[in-house]
């Protein structure tokens, strides 16, 4: 299967003859009379009516492929973004050449936070259209009538601040299928500007691509840039044409423009087109647009002096932190240091499992105060595990003093500033404990601000402690520039304007406003309030705004005209006349899920429950408490797409696959309790015995295998050195239907003239099932019979079909079940995407069971009917710590090492030492046959034995 991120279509058979169907297509933007040409830049920017002229087949002798099985007929992109309230549209048309039936996936990229609001497919002539439904009656309906051979869902992606919206259909040959998708959100100002973005992944060429985005603000549009994210390619494809108040951006590129080379057949339409903008906000600080029983307070002062700050950095230096990711913070801290004003006081707080300060008080933020912390900084050497908890508390015991010693200016601001990439390790382990602990100690005058680097890291966990206390968080990942993030984020929230900035509306009730009252209003951002009030009742609408700056008391009086916006909107046929209406639902419900999560009573947390749900159902959208139904005119096929869960304590994913199971189901052996270290003794030396209970059969690293024998009770380890690209079988069980191979992966280089080899992709087929798992470092696909799933591992997700529960932790392990007695788990080994040698791989471990077929063989599966072996004359070695000793296996007499593998189920970054007999030269003697016996074919071949 070719897996494609964005439109995804799987081609499973050979190339046939292209074939066009009819389109459509959208509407075109009106002609404005006051667009003007912008000054060209680096993409081409002409007025509206001198847009690009796309050359055709026949004029530049461009073509299509001849020869292809699936045809992307048009990919058309349209979103209109009427006073920050963004509306999107996504199309797609798509038509099977092949003589085969195929699998067409529609799998796109929204912002993380969108509302969907309609979805309809049409499958050759078939129309299947969305209704939103409460979670548990869309659930009910689903299984009523579940579609066949089509499934669809929405899963979180790794991309930041961005959701997977995902729908498959398997379509019979010449069948045609039309896939669209709306959404739409609030555009949210950071450091200065608004960003639209539009993330582009057709998968393949497009006979027709088009990207329309009107940008229609009555404030008056002060700038409009598209930056070029597709490195020069599509250089003067992208047409700007801007007037005063509106603004329209058209990328229309022709078949030859999408080509990555001139006699490319792949696209170079790979990324995310981005519209950044801001408003006009010289006349007046505030707006208020006020239309059809609906008001919008958009609130964003400038020139005004900064508001002193006492500032907490807390620094996570633990061990995962080596390397890279702590020498880009420290870059960073160190010019984040160098933006300190001096009327500001600031430490540091880093920690690992034990918590250091820089200064256990507030110091000003002099020259030489600012060179020392540098200093104190560059000599950080990351190590150790992770105390959350405690870091937290210092920081905030650091802050309350300096309160009480009368050292904080009655008109600053304080902030802590987390910096962490892990869980807990060390100290408090409970997550909700520690966010109690955080709730209790800290000042309702402090903000919490958490940045979250890299894969292990628990967002959620973040983002509920943040926005608990004031603040906001932020995840990065490690692949990305960390200096760079971490500095933008900063900046973001380090610009105190305002304090105590409240809203108050004499003629309206406070239930007829979203949040009115606000800690702080920071530099290059906006607050926005909106409300509903009657017209028939309400002739003008008074705003008063009362804020502390930093010299004076601020009062901004505001008389809404009611008539202008209207007289405004009539005259714009892309302007969404209902902006109004959507902007008040979409922040009332994210205010009340924010809420909900923070509901100090259940009873509380039902009656905020029942309003969203009541809100959701009203306005078509989906949310985490509603899901979209999707089914044809009959109703006798339906698909379900949930949204991602707002709550933690909920899964992630939304694909379904079967049925969820509750966690009890997963075994608990896949994170056993670490058993503490026992010393025994051997002849001249001592070793540690290390093992884990329960014992588990395991593969790791390059490939190290570690068998464990219960009846010996001991673990043998050998090592396999073979070739990138090779497949192993590990369990070939073809009388019990049972197959689990592995297929290797290179290191970048080789080191010392040896090439590391892993485990990149596991395969598992359970035949009376007729199930294939294929896990890889990037995703788990699923597929049975017809129907393939995917999921990515940024997913938390449990899957069951039948009798196989397959189980996703997000960017650690996935385990599969099989009648709840064998299991198999597999864990996740991220590397620095920038290492010069190291990639990414995975580990499998197997329990002993007495589950197989006596037939049962392969690298693993010889040994779960266990071999009689002795050990004996153990002695010293060549190496003092590591004693040899003689085994008889299988009648060969080997001469065996004792040595320390890793166990990464307890500790994923640094693993547990466990004590091994090791086998040289591959685990001759030891295996049956030679390794290279263990060659298979494909990724789902069984063994054949000689």
């Amino acid at each position: 299967m070719n897996r494609l991120t964005c439109f995804l279509i799987c081609v499973f058979v050979s190339e046939t003859q292209g074939f066009e169907i009819p389109t459509s297509g959208f509407p075109e933007f009106a002609e404005y009379g006051n667009l003007v040409e912008l000054t060209p830049g680096k993409f081409q920017f002409v007025p509206e009516n001198r847009r690009y002229q796309r050359s055709v087949s026949g004029e530049s002798g461009e073509t299509m492929e001849e020869a292809d099985q699936v045809t992307l007929y048009s990919y058309k992109v349209q979103s209109t973004i009427t006073s920050r309230m963004a509306n999107t549209v996504i199309q797609t048309k798509v038509v099977n050449n092949s003589p085969e039936p195929q699998n067409v996936v529609f799998d796109v990229q929204i912002p993380k936070g969108a509302f969907i609001s309609n979805f309809s497919m049409t499958v050759d002539g078939t129309t299947f259209t969305s209704s939103i439904k409460e979670k548990t009656v869309g659930r009910a309906l689903y299984s009523q009538a579940r579609a066949k051979g089509k499934t669809a869902g929405l899963v979180r992606s790794r991309a930041l601040d961005m959701e997977n919206f995902k729908t498959e259909v398997n379509i019979l040959p010449g069948a045609k299928v039309q896939f669209e998708l709306h959404y739409q959100e609030v555009k949210r100002r950071k450091l200065g500007s608004y960003q639209h973005r539009l993330h582009l992944q057709p998968g393949r060429l497009a006979k027709h691509l088009e990207v329309d985005v009107w940008v229609i603000e009555p404030q008056g549009i002060k700038f409009l840039h598209v930056p070029d994210t597709f490195d020069g390619h599509f250089d003067g494809v992208p047409v700007i044409s801007k007037g005063r108040q509106k603004a329209h951006l058209s990328f229309k590129p022709s078949v030859a423009q999408q080509r990555k080379c001139s006699n490319c057949s792949e696209t170079a339409v790979d990324g995310e087109l981005v519209v950044m903008y801001d408003v006009n906000r010289e006349e007046k600080a505030g707006e208020l647009e006020v239309f059809n029983g609906y008001f919008v307070h958009f609130f964003a002062p400038e020139n005004l002096d900064p508001i002193p700050k006492n500032i907490l950095f807390v620094i996570d230096v633990s061990g995962s932190m080596w390397g890279i990711k702590m020498k880009q913070t420290v870059e960073a801290m160190k010019t984040i240091l160098d933006d300190l004003r001096a009327e500001d006081q600031f430490s540091v707080v880093d920690f690992n499992h034990h918590v250091r300060t820089w200064r256990n008080d507030l110091v000003s933020a002099t020259k030489t105060q600012i060179a020392d912390a540098k200093k104190y900084i560059e000599k950080i050497q990351p190590s150790g595990g992770t105390n959350i908890n405690e870091a937290l508390l210092r920081a905030i015991f650091i802050l309350n003093e300096a309160n009480n010693l009368g050292m904080l200016d009655s008109e600053s601001v304080s902030l802590i500033i987390l910096v962490s990439d892990g869980d807990p390790t060390v100290g408090e382990l409970k997550l909700s404990k520690i966010q109690k602990n955080v709730k209790q100690n800290i000042r309702d005058n402090i903000s919490l601000f958490s940045l979250g680097i890299g894969f292990d890291v628990d967002y959620d966990f973040l983002k509920r402690l943040s926005s608990e206390n004031r603040g906001i968080a932020q995840r990065i990942y490690g692949n990305q520039d960390t200096s760079s993030q971490l500095k933008k984020f900063y900046n973001q929230v380090s610009t105190p304007l305002l304090r105590n900035v409240q809203f108050n509306y004499p003629h309206l009730s406070v239930s007829d406003v979203t949040q009115n009252s606000f800690h702080n209003y920071f530099g290059g951002s906006e607050i926005v309030v909106a409300g509903k009030y009657n017209p028939d009742k309400l002739e003008q609408l008074q705003s008063i705004i009362t804020a502390a700056s930093a010299n004076t008391e601020l009062v901004l009086e505001t008389l809404a005209e009611m008539d202008d916006l209207e007289d405004f909107l009539s005259k714009d046929k892309h302007a969404d006349p209902d902006f109004t209406r959507k902007l008040w639902a979409y922040l009332t419900i994210n205010q009340l899920l924010a809420e909900r999560s923070l509901a100090p009573t259940a009873a509380a947390k039902k009656k905020i429950t029942k309003t969203i749900l009541q809100m959701s159902l009203e306005h078509h959208i989906v949310t985490p408490l509603t899901a979209m139904v999707i089914q044809n005119e009959a109703g006798d096929e339906r698909m379900l797409a949930d949204a991602p869960p707002q709550d933690h304590s909920c899964c992630s994913g939304a694909l379904y696959y079967g049925n969820k199971v509750a966690l009890s189901s997963v075994p608990s052996w896949v994170n056993p309790s670490p058993t503490p270290k026992i010393p025994m003794p051997v002849l001249g030396a001592r070793v540690l015995e290390a093992t884990p209970p329960p014992h588990v059969m395991r593969v790791e690293n390059d490939p190290h295998f570690i068998i464990y024998l219960p009846k010996n009770e001991k673990n043998i380890c050998f090592n396999i050195d073979s070739e990138p690209g090779k497949i192993l079988n590990l369990v070939s069980d073809p009388e019990s239907g049972i197959l689990v191979n592995g297929q290797l992966i290179g290191a970048k280089k080789p080191k010392n003239g040896k090439l590391s080899t892993y485990f990149g992709t596991l395969g598992f087929y359970f035949q009376s099932e007729d199930m294939k798992i294929e896990i890889s470092t990037k995703t788990i696909t699923l597929g049975r019979r017809s129907r393939v799933s995917v999921l990515s591992w940024s997913d938390t997700a449990r899957v069951i079909n039948q009798r196989v529960l397959v189980s996703v932790k997000k960017e650690q392990t996935v385990t599969i079940t099989l009648d709840k007695d064998m299991s198999f788990s597999v864990l996740l080994h991220r590397v620095w995407k920038k290492h010069p040698i190291n990639v990414d791989f995975l580990g499998i471990y197997i329990p002993p069971t007495n589950k197989f077929s006596p037939k049962a063989h392969g690298l693993i599966g010889q040994f779960m009917h266990e071999p009689k072996i002795r050990i004996f004359n153990e002695r010293p070695g060549k190496v003092p710590e590591k004693p040899e000793a003689s085994m008889e296996v299988k009648g060969y007499m080997l001469t065996v090492t004792r040595g320390l593998q890793k166990d990464y189920r307890t500790d994923r970054v640094f693993g547990t030492e466990v004590s091994c007999w090791f086998v040289h030269n591959s685990g001759k003697g030891f295996i049956d046959g030679h390794y290279k016996d263990y060659f298979v074919p494909q990724l789902y071949s069984f063994l054949k034995r000689p």
